[in-house]
């Protein structure tokens, strides 16, 4: 259970296995004591009184490395997490007020002049979330150019190693680690969603494996630009500070009584290696992120690779009727149902079924698959919308623009200007009333451009739109899932685009990355799995080969269980499918079936990373385990290597489910995978129950 301690100014957050401790000295200069295994609060007090160090004189600061939110001014050089200007000064000269305790959360509260600064810490497990809520308080207005959610502090160590999440569209979250550079290490994305670019997550190491060692792991919610800046100081302390926007030009401007909570900056410590953090990070999203997240998500058929913009409601009850045939249980019709949408050059923002495609709604059509024991869901991309369209005729001035400017489009599509109130209540208005004009179970909400001429020229400080329209985001979801609680919502953003703690805490999943391949969606589940937790990660079996990108043939056998390794779907044309591929499919619905709660909830352990020969994961629930094994490629006639399993009782005996073998202890797999894995491009389920 978490819990706080604190002796008037010295305080100590700890969860099962770590604890974070910082403390207010005489001078009101807030310090970071220690972040990792569990200590007392007298330890804590111990840390308080060691002395400071004076190295350097003028030319250093003895906060720098040790404050726990360095705002810019006065005795610092780091990086500040806060930076505020008003018309007469610029930066922060705050005093401290109070401390206050509210159950599991601690609030340092700040002033400096009109601003009011409170810093929220509260422990979730073994994760640490920090944010800061800035209010002005005063008459004049003050300008936010720089309001980080916090700024980690880790210990002195040589030979610091970085982890992140690089990519770019349909080549997501691939994990590279590198060793850390004297100075800082920047990423982020400067493009209004959370981008392919780069997760906003980091981890920081010395030498950690899979499963033995102590890492650093910080992950920001937020779903619009970012900046996370990673510093390695002189002295070998390293600060993580990161929040909402790029770069230092202006988030927003406060007049007197306005307020900003930037979002979640959270951080976990562990000393279970790479592995026992990942647990960690998934444990903490399904207990205090992700919506109902104890509620399996079900196998989805979409109609997009089998149909792409031409659909009509025939069409997609035939693909129904094949879909709920092989034991699919949601349905969902992709792009093309609305509007003047027979391509991407038209329809985005008249959010009405096209009368030619379903001349009586989608009402009929979703009765119909909800008759065949199906759930019915639709796409939509609601932030977008073409200039040919309805919307963008009566309402040319609600897209963002610069005035004088070509209006930039991609996708022939342009960005709505959702900070805007008019436009919020318009999209309330279309989809609240397509969410209560027909049976809808599942929205597929999508996003596929970027910000480019971010501007907004009737408003008097427009650079505001850049996090206004992520909060207004945040509260269109909210109010529709509270309108409408049936309904679950899916992520998407062209793949992986918009994947982050944010807008995890408002959807039900997340589109993982356009990418269907399955050989190279296995270098992209491992990365996504570094932070996020099988549970959210959609991936769908699709045709071979595969169009869409590399023309790859694989195995229907290798598909499904690539794809079984998170919230399984089929994205295929099921109406060019032969009965035995349509028998096969069946069989491989129904294993995942068996196997789902297994995945979706157990914990995961990587057996063998996606390094071009033999990779595989296992999951543990209670009793049960299961792994998925993939053969990338064999040569020179070598065996199938053996698996040594995790996570199991080491006094117990297991159940091989496929061979009926019995082990012991740490089990290790050997014939099970020999026989089960023939050739390249192989793949294969292993089950075990403890007996």
């Amino acid at each position: 259970m978490p819990e706080i301690a604190d002796a008037g100014r010295t305080w100590v957050l700890s969860g099962p296995t770590s604890s974070y401790a910082l403390h207010l000295t005489e001078a009101h200069e807030l310090v970071h004591l220690h972040w990792g295994p569990r200590i007392a609060l007298a330890d804590a007090e111990a840390l308080a009184a060691l002395p400071w160090s004076e190295r350097g004189a003028s030319f250093e600061s003895p906060l720098d490395g040790r404050e726990e939110y360095p705002v810019e001014g006065g005795p610092r050089f780091v990086r500040p997490a806060l930076s505020v200007r008003t018309d007469e000064r610029r930066g922060t000269e705050w005093t401290f007020e109070a401390h206050e305790r509210d159950g599991d959360e601690l609030r340092l509260r700040f002033r400096d002049a009109g601003l009011a600064v409170t810093l929220h810490y509260r422990m979730r497990g073994d994760v640490v979330e920090r944010w800061t809520t800035l209010r002005n308080e005063g008459e004049q207005p003050l300008e936010l150019l720089r309001a980080d959610s916090a700024t980690w502090t880790l210990p002195e160590r040589d030979d610091w190693r970085l982890s992140q999440l690089h990519g770019r569209w349909a080549a997501e979250s691939r994990l590279a680690r590198t060793p850390l550079g004297h100075g800082e290490t920047v990423i982020g994305s400067r493009r209004g969603h959370t981008g392919h670019q780069h997760l906003p997550w980091v981890a920081l190491d010395t030498d950690a494996t899979e499963e033995r060692g102590e890492v650093y792991g910080c992950a920001l919610g937020w779903s619009g630009s970012w900046r996370i800046a990673v510093a390695r100081l002189p002295d070998a302390r390293v600060q993580i500070t990161g929040g909402a926007g790029y770069d230092d030009s202006g988030l927003l401007r406060l007049t007197a009584g306005e307020s900003f909570a930037t979002p979640v900056f959270a951080g976990l410590w562990s000393d279970a290696g790479f592995g026992g953090a990942s647990r960690a990070w998934h444990a903490y999203q399904r207990a205090h992120v992700v919506p109902d997240a104890e509620q399996d998500r079900p196998v989805l058929f979409n109609s997009w690779e089998a149909t792409y913009f031409d659909i009509s409601e025939e069409q997609q009850a035939t693909l129904a009727r094949r879909a709920a045939a092989i034991g699919v249980e949601l349905f969902v019709v992709d792009d093309g149902w609305f509007g003047a949408r027979t391509g991407d050059h038209a329809g985005l923002g008249d959010w009405q079924p096209n009368p030619d495609r379903f001349p009586n709604g989608l009402k009929p059509l979703a009765d119909y698959v909800r008759a065949l024991g199906m759930q019915f869901g639709i796409w939509v991309e609601p932030e977008m919308v073409n200039p040919d369209s309805d919307l963008y005729r009566a309402h040319p001035d609600w897209v963002q623009f610069q005035p004088g400017r070509k209006r930039t489009e991609f996708r022939n599509q342009l960005m709505l200007n959702l900070a805007r109130e008019d436009v919020q209540e318009y999209l309330w208005e279309q989809l609240d009333g397509l969410l209560s004009s027909a049976p809808i179970d599942y929205v597929k909400w999508d996003f596929n451009r970027c910000f480019t001429d971010a501007g907004w020229p009737d408003d008097p400080y427009p650079q505001r739109l850049w996090v206004d329209h992520v909060r207004a985001l945040y509260g269109l979801l909210d109010r529709l899932r509270a309108a409408h609680p049936g309904v679950a919502f899916e992520s998407c953003s062209g793949g992986g685009g918009r994947v982050d703690l944010g807008i995890m805490s408002r959807t039900d999943q997340v589109w993982t990355s356009d990418n269907t391949d399955p050989l190279d969606r296995l270098d992209i589940q491992h990365g996504f799995s570094q932070i996020h937790p099988a549970r959210v990660m959609a991936a769908w079996v699709t045709d071979s080969p595969n169009t869409q990108l590399n023309g790859r043939v694989s195995s229907l056998r290798f598909r499904f269980v690539s794809a079984m390794a998170g919230v399984l779907g089929v994205g295929g044309d099921l109406a060019e499918w032969s009965e035995e591929e349509l028998a096969e499919a069946r069989r491989w619905v129904d294993c995942y079936k068996d196997i789902r709660t297994l995945v979706q909830q157990g914990d995961l352990y990587r057996l063998r990373p996606p390094a071009g020969g033999l990779s595989a994961v296992q999951y543990v629930l209670g009793d049960e385990t299961v792994v998925l094994a993939w053969l990338q490629a064999q040569r020179f006639g070598e065996p199938v290597p053996a698996l040594r399993l995790r996570g199991l009782d080491p006094t117990a005996s297991y159940e091989c489910r496929e061979t009926g073998e019995i082990h012991r202890g740490a089990v290790l797999l050997h014939h099970g995978m020999r026989t089960g894995l023939r050739g390249d491009l192989d793949a294969t389920v292993i089950r075990l129950r403890r007996i």
